[in-house]
């Protein structure tokens, strides 16, 4: 999939995926996609939350080689 910007919040735990998530967000235009990366378990529940919470697009959420790699459209 394209995207236009790209997130390692490896190692990082809740909540600071979603912080740094809400962050790499706000410089980016409508429409533009962020791919995130992430090896916290329960980024998976977390990022589909908030997601739905602020009406940015889940696009994807798969796992990679023990990462859990999400796609968001910013709204």
């Amino acid at each position: 999939m394209n995207y236009d910007k790209e997130f390692d919040a490896s190692g990082l735990s809740c909540p600071l995926p979603i912080v740094k998530t809400k962050k790499s967000l706000a410089d980016m235009a409508s429409g533009q996609v962020l791919r995130v990366v992430a090896t916290d378990p329960g980024s998976v529940c977390d990022m589909a939350a908030f997601a739905e919470q602020t009406g940015n697009a889940l696009l994807s959420s798969t796992q990679e080689g023990g990462k859990y790699v999400f796609f968001l459209r910013k709204a």
